[in-house]
């Protein structure tokens, strides 16, 4: 895991606002919404991601998905297709 994920989940277990280069972490009560390049990719709420689809089939980037598996979200590519929990998106 990358420094900026691990800051990155640290900020999010401790409900604080968090931007470090293309990554930023906004708290909105006891959500935290990711931002990457200022595209939302996930939120977390009671531990749990919820993946903003829209954002991961426009920019299926190798960054977007690492921040997405740093918050424990399955996320691969595999033939130039992308999957989500082993689904085709």
């Amino acid at each position: 895991m990358r420094k900026i994920e691990f800051d990155m989940l640290d900020a999010i277990r401790k409900n604080k606002p968090f931007k470090r280069d293309n990554t930023q972490v906004k708290i909105d009560f006891n959500t935290a919404h990711v931002f990457l390049h200022d595209n939302h990719i996930a939120s977390i709420t009671y531990g749990l991601a919820r993946v903003n689809i829209d954002t991961l089939r426009e920019y299926p980037t190798p960054t977007t998905k690492s921040r997405l598996r740093a918050l424990g979200v399955d996320v691969y590519t595999k033939k130039g297709i992308t999957y989500l929990y082993g689904e085709a998106i």
